[in-house]
């Protein structure tokens, strides 16, 4: 049974250009509005000393090739980041009943780190992610917490055209994920994988080879919150 304490937990995922930081925003705007407590978090917690290690992995110091660092190592990044923030910012807020709404999550492990693997090697994975982070690290849990992953689809080359547009053409400014255009296809295999399998929301983002508005994305992504708050 779900604690009455504890508060809800929503995440919106997707690959890299698909908007998740702008829909996060708009999100918790609107839910501020409507009087809930609302607390935004963004994974990397680039403005904390926990993730150190995964600026080095993004900035190509471990290998230029995202799988220059294995699936398990790199999940291990970016899982010690979100304990910092769980233990330093939120936890305690999320405790006491208040409303998350949290730009990539654990989910953006399953992702990004099964791209990594052999399909086949996939569910293991993902058990492992599971029980790494929400039981021996003690985050909140999808089967323990009001919870819900909003996925925001994005076709790899619209996202890729956004990418190019946010750094105005300067390529050398992309991460080794940005510059990988044959990881984020296999990412985006995986992220297909993961909605399907985890029960995630879908929103499709693109219509054609371009965006849909925000506007018109993010009144379904709120009506899609609606149905956990």
């Amino acid at each position: 049974m779900v604690d009455a304490k504890k508060g809800t937990l929503i995440v919106l995922e997707g690959l890299d250009g698909s908007g998740k930081a702008t829909q996060a925003k708009l999100l918790a705007q609107h839910l501020k509005e409507a009087g809930k407590n609302v607390q935004e978090i963004t994974f990397p917690d680039y403005a904390s000393d926990s993730s150190a290690l995964v600026k080095m992995y993004l900035a190509g110091q471990f290998g230029d090739k995202p799988d220059d660092v294995n699936a398990y190592a790199a999940s291990s990044f970016y899982a010690v980041d979100r304990y910092a923030s769980y233990k330093t910012s939120w936890g305690s807020f999320y405790e006491a009943g208040g409303v998350i709404i949290a730009d990539r999550y654990t989910t953006s492990n399953a992702v990004h780190q099964c791209s990594k693997l052999p399909p086949e090697q996939w569910e293991s994975f993902l058990q492992w992610l599971f029980d790494y982070e929400f039981r021996l690290l003690g985050l909140p849990a999808p089967d323990e917490v009001i919870y819900q992953v909003i996925y925001l689809q994005v076709d790899p080359a619209v996202s890729q055209k956004l990418m190019t547009g946010r750094y105005h053409g300067d390529e050398s400014k992309k991460d080794v994920h940005e510059k990988d255009v044959e990881y984020l296809a296999r990412s985006r295999n995986a992220a297909e994988f993961c909605a399907a399998h985890l029960g995630w929301e879908t929103v499709h983002c693109t219509q054609g080879d371009a965006m849909r508005s925000i506007e018109d994305i993010q009144s379904e992504v709120r009506k899609l919150a609606q149905r956990v708050i």
